[in-house]
């Protein structure tokens, strides 16, 4: 009976040189084309370079997305501050065919429905005595001065018929209680009033020197002014941080305050026998 020759025993190769192995067979399978090692070899590839081209675009698409955003709120602030302005005049609703518009200049060359009266930086506190005489008679549009701000305009019946209009001023933004110590002066044909916020320690008790607010958020409201065809109302706003009110303390520094006017005209009322 003949002897079978017995297999050579051999060592399992190690991890390492079963991935020595697996390296040059694929180094050496990537020359050939034909071989199916090169097309998984190169899928692999492609799939990793597929993945990172993913995760690229992904990168790229936050960092776009938080530009937007950056500059969507750059956009917003710079509303605030320039567009809006602190002080913003505006004409509201229109009734039975009857119109007003506004200006700057007493010619109506420049006539419009929305008026901005621009904004004033880094004040600091003063007194109404120190405000120059006749602020409405100075100059049209805006000119402000050292720590306030004055702003001029004309608002016109450019309709046919007589009417009344409405006359509403109302807070639109405020910060660290600038509005606790605000004054707004307004001139309409000549005749000034000054309007400040409710005393800090009874809302209902007006300041000693200005006519109180309507409440927190409206300055004043003002109904049925009459105004024939053709006629002119010449309007100057003043406002400024008045140094001898309590609230007028460091806490206030940097504070801002925003508002607008809007002028409506008023609806005729009709009578039932």
């Amino acid at each position: 009976m003949p002897f079978r020759k017995k297999n050579k025993q051999v060592d399992a190769p190690t991890p390492e040189e079963v991935a020595k192995l697996g390296s040059k067979h694929e180094i050496k399978a990537a020359k050939d084309h034909k071989s199916s090692v090169y097309d998984h070899f190169h899928a692999q590839e492609n799939a990793k370079a597929i993945a990172k081209a993913k995760k690229r675009k992904r990168i790229y698409g936050g960092i776009l997305a938080a530009l937007v955003f950056t500059l969507l709120v750059m956009y917003i602030i710079s509303m605030l501050l320039t567009q809006w302005g602190d002080l913003v005049i505006s004409i509201g609703d229109l009734r039975d065919g009857k119109t007003i518009m506004l200006s700057e200049s007493a010619s109506f060359d420049d006539a419009a429905v929305k008026l901005n009266g621009g904004a004033v930086k880094d004040v600091t506190n003063i007194t109404k005595a120190w405000l120059p005489k006749n602020l409405d008679k100075e100059k049209d549009g805006q000119h402000n001065g050292d720590n306030y701000l004055a702003y001029t305009f004309y608002l016109k019946n450019t309709g046919t018929q007589d009417l009344k209009y409405n006359t509403t001023m109302t807070v639109t933004g405020v910060s660290k209680s600038a509005d606790e110590a605000v004054r707004i002066q307004i001139y309409k044909n000549g005749k000034d009033n000054t309007y400040a916020k409710g005393s800090f320690r009874s809302r209902k008790t007006a300041e000693t020197d200005a006519t109180k607010w309507v409440n927190n958020d409206d300055i004043l409201k003002s109904k049925d002014s009459e105004l024939k065809a053709g006629a002119v109302d010449k309007f100057t706003v003043v406002m400024w941080i008045e140094g001898n009110d309590p609230e007028c303390v460091d806490a206030i520094r940097g504070g801002t305050i925003r508002s607008q006017m809007v002028f409506d005209v008023a609806s005729d009322e009709t009578k039932s026998n």
